[in-house]
């Protein structure tokens, strides 16, 4: 690289993370202005929208969690034999879409099954990265492009968050989406892409990179700078830093690298400064990491009253739900801790009035067997995701909830179900609600035009209310 000719993109693509300048460069990527905003008491536009991605990394088994009841659920049992949710443990759930069709919920998602009847929820069916319409005749006889890296669990996630199932992108939808929107926040001293779980594709765009923070909202930064200890090191340590920044350099690298460091700890002043000012919600927040991030995006969302953003995205992961063993337990497990954050989110969402301007959806890179390995699932295909928020038209079951039949003539093998709904339709819906323009999509997803036509006047899927 020529050193006299940096791009502060391409610097930070190249420059690495060690050392202290990762600790202060790794949370505030997506910053472009070295000010404090000027406008720290406007109030929220009406105009604000917000993402939230929640990401159940490792192949979540959906189909233990929007479980079919009545007379499809003997056929449900036949199939997942040992891992069948007994019929009486159901949740009833009513969705208003399904004529006689019944359905329930794990045992441990009492209050998603809340959030559904009362029409805060929705769920999409049958849904996985697809390049074009697939049969499982047409899969099996290699007469239709299928995504790359297929079953592969860092392909998969790959391609969830790029929209892109037929190549390799290391740029991801939400970042991409964060480029185009970008200019309606009338500040850019911090990233509108904010992570609660690390550095991620999905958030990152040719001009976005996320603004990362931990689970709890002081875990930002170095640890120490800025703060005081008993034995005087971390006023020590913020000393040297700041004698660090405040060195002139003529070089060009050394130049760009202490700008960078520079205005990422004005970046985290002002978010300190933000969230110092913000009183804490009084809805009540679990423990778990669940809802100890839910909780951070909360009072977030509540400091954009300082912050001022239009648009604003999240990203949230919580992984592990690879359960090719002890799946009955894991998911109970897990599954509780998302029941119980989605309810508590939803409760502070309603208390801030934002529940209309806040849309939360989930994502896992796919779904499992529906068949038995012994004592856990391996990896699939089509599967069901959730979506909440004011702005959801709740109680209904979105898409084509398959037969769980192994003789389905969208079954694959061993219960892998070919999806009936693209990845592209769930993110292109979810980006107009938010702001996107229909000739700006096919940027974003190369393969929209296989599955809905964007001249249509109607919504790709029709869960969001425009």
């Amino acid at each position: 690289m020529n050193k006299h000719n940096i791009s502060r993109r391409n610097f930070i693509k190249n420059v690495g993370k060690a050392g202290i300048g990762a600790g202060l460069l790794s949370p505030f990527f997506g910053y472009k202005s070295l000010a404090y905003p000027s406008f720290l008491n406007n109030i929220l536009s009406d105009d604000y929208k917000v993402l939230v991605c929640f990401f159940q990394s490792g192949g979540n088994d959906s189909f233990n969690m929007l479980i079919p009841g009545g007379n499809e659920y003997n056929q449900y049992s036949q199939t997942r034999s040992n891992l069948a949710i007994p019929q009486s443990e159901l949740l009833t759930i009513n969705p208003v879409n399904t004529g006689n069709r019944q359905f329930g919920l794990h045992p441990a998602m009492s209050e998603i099954q809340s959030l559904f009847n009362n029409g805060n929820l929705a769920f999409i069916s049958n849904i996985g990265t697809l390049i074009q319409p697939s049969t499982a005749d047409q899969v099996r006889n290699d007469s239709v492009p299928v995504p790359l890296g297929l079953f592969s669990h860092s392909d998969q996630q790959q391609e969830w968050m790029t929209g892109k199932p037929h190549e390799r992108d290391i740029r991801g939808w939400g970042g991409k989406v964060a480029d185009q929107l970008n200019s309606l926040n009338p500040q850019n001293s911090l990233s509108m892409n904010v992570s609660l779980s690390g550095t991620n594709i999905f958030q990152t765009g040719n001009d976005t990179i996320e603004f990362s923070i931990g689970y709890d909202e002081n875990e930002v930064g170095i640890t120490g700078y800025e703060s005081e200890s008993w034995d005087g090191f971390d006023e020590a340590m913020t000393k040297g830093i700041d004698r660090m920044l405040d060195q002139n350099h003529t070089d060009p690298f050394k130049k760009t690298y202490i700008d960078v460091i520079r205005q990422s700890r004005n970046a985290i002043r002002i978010y300190k400064n933000a969230m110092e000012q913000t009183a804490d919600l009084t809805t009540e927040f679990s423990e778990n990491n669940v809802s100890r991030a839910f909780r951070t995006v909360s009072k977030l969302i509540k400091a954009n009253s300082i912050l001022g953003f239009k648009r604003q995205i999240y990203f949230i992961e919580y992984g592990t739900w690879d359960h090719h063993d002890e799946l009955l337990g894991n998911q109970n497990e897990m599954l509780r801790n998302v029941s119980i954050a989605f309810g508590e989110f939803n409760n502070a969402m309603k208390e801030l009035n934002m529940d209309e301007k806040v849309t939360l959806f989930s994502m896992s890179e796919f779904s499992r067997t529906l068949t038995s390995n012994g004592n856990g699932t391996d990896h699939a295909w089509g599967g069901n995701v959730m979506v909440m928020g004011g702005s959801v038209k709740g109680k209904k079951i979105y898409g084509d909830y398959p037969t769980l039949d192994l003789g389905n003539e969208l079954m694959l093998w061993d219960g892998v179900l070919v999806p009936t709904l693209s990845t592209d339709e769930y993110f292109t819906e979810l980006s107009q609600w938010f702001g996107i323009q229909n000739n700006m999509i096919p940027a974003l997803f190369p393969n929209i035009n296989n599955f809905y036509n964007l001249n249509s006047g109607q919504a790709p899927i029709g869960f969001m209310n425009f």
